[in-house]
């Protein structure tokens, strides 16, 4: 069995288990993920039976690339009529007793958008089904993960050849330009895809002294100033200091699939405080590590990361500071960087085989900088694989 038709039917077993009759699925990591093809459309998985890739544009790019049979989706007003002709078992079971029942991705379907499957489909029941798909796609192959240690790889290379570089002088920009080079030319794709509304994310975040510590909107320990209020994360042309932390944010995505991994690094001799709050980030990794095995819950790992934060007497500053803070030790990663499980209160589930998690314990100091260390993980039968390759410890030039 292929590893699309593995998806489908795992998600024709989920939907049978929540009593939908099918899933119309819109968005194009997802469509990627269980078709193989990233074309404008819509694919309907029925919970029993053939799935079908109803695509708008491009149906001959689709047909070279699709694992699941594709259809030209011409008028979308007849789109109702269509399903209901080529579903014929699906939609005569349901009549005067009861509506058909279909699941949607609501956490990225626009509501304009479903308003207009609303009318195309009249006389269903729209059922959330984002948590299905997240979960599903939280389980990685060996091929995916694969590509993640392939991203590990690359993004290895461009971080020892942008420390070749490094020099008092050097703006953030042009340190991040230069490992941007490295990796594009080693097959980044280009983008790093996040899920979370208006949540975007360019290479990754470099930020220099004070810099690093500049609150933001995105949701992270560390945005960075940015070049501008319109793109307020990540580099500034800010120039790089003697002594000062620098944190080097940055992940690569191969064929789809991100890596995420952070590293702390100075010109010279860091403040001896800083330095000591750095080796606590890397305490609390390794005393993670020890739990990082199938079934240790993901709520009990920020839990302890919070509990050593607090004997160091540095809660105040973990994962931000003050109002900034944000709440959680790590999360997936995978086609995208925000994805499921999410170590954080209130995630119960157990660590399974085959997740892959981004861990990043840092401390905020405003005005000061940002320091930390972040790993990637796939979790496996007996522990862990840590994907990540780069050297640790602070790294003094």
């Amino acid at each position: 069995m292929s590893e699309t038709s593995s998806r489908i039917e795992r998600l024709q077993e989920k939907l049978r288990q929540q009593q939908a009759d099918g899933c119309l699925i819109t968005q194009n990591v997802d469509l990627y993920y269980f078709t193989g093809s990233m074309q404008t459309g819509y694919l309907f998985v029925p919970g029993e039976g053939e799935a079908r890739f109803f695509v708008r544009r491009s149906v001959v790019r689709a047909e070279s690339e699709s694992a699941v049979p594709v259809e030209a989706l011409g008028s979308f007003r007849e789109f109702g009529r269509r399903l209901a002709q080529l579903y014929p078992s699906i939609f005569l079971t349901a009549g005067a007793n009861r509506k058909l029942r279909i699941a949607a991705e609501f956490d990225v379907l626009p509501v304009q958008q479903l308003h207009r499957l609303q009318a195309v489909l009249p006389d269903m029941e729209w059922l959330d089904g984002s948590l299905i798909i997240r979960e599903l796609r939280m389980i990685k192959s060996a091929a995916e993960i694969a590509l993640i240690r392939e991203a590990a790889r690359v993004i290895d290379l461009a971080f020892e050849t942008a420390m070749q570089t490094l020099r008092p002088g050097m703006t953030e920009l042009e340190l991040m330009s230069g490992i941007e080079h490295t990796i594009r030319r080693e097959g980044h794709i280009g983008t790093m895809r996040m899920r979370g509304y208006n949540q975007e994310v360019i290479t990754g975040m470099i930020g220099a002294g004070e810099a690093a510590a500049v609150p933001s909107y995105f949701d992270g320990p560390a945005g960075g100033q940015g070049l501008s209020a319109a793109v307020p994360q990540s580099v500034s042309r800010r120039p790089i200091r003697q002594g000062e932390p620098i944190l080097i944010d940055i992940g690569c995505c191969i064929e789809g699939y991100v890596i995420d991994q952070t590293r702390t690094v100075s010109l010279g001799t860091p403040d001896e405080d800083l330095l000591q709050a750095y080796h606590v980030t890397e305490a609390i990794l390794r005393s993670v590590e020890a739990d990082l095995k199938p079934g240790t819950v993901c709520e009990h790992l920020y839990r302890k990361s919070l509990m050593m934060a607090d004997e160091a007497g540095l809660s105040g500053h973990f994962m931000g500071y003050g109002a900034d803070q944000v709440k959680f030790l790590g999360h997936g990663i995978g086609l995208e960087i925000d994805e499921l499980p999410v170590l954080a209160r209130g995630f119960h589930y157990p660590l399974q085989p085959g997740m892959v998690i981004a861990i990043e314990p840092k401390f905020t100091f405003p005005g000061r900088g940002v320091v930390g260390i972040e790993n990637s993980y796939a979790i496996t039968e007996n522990g862990f694989e840590k994907l990540t390759v780069t050297r640790e410890g602070w790294i003094q030039l």
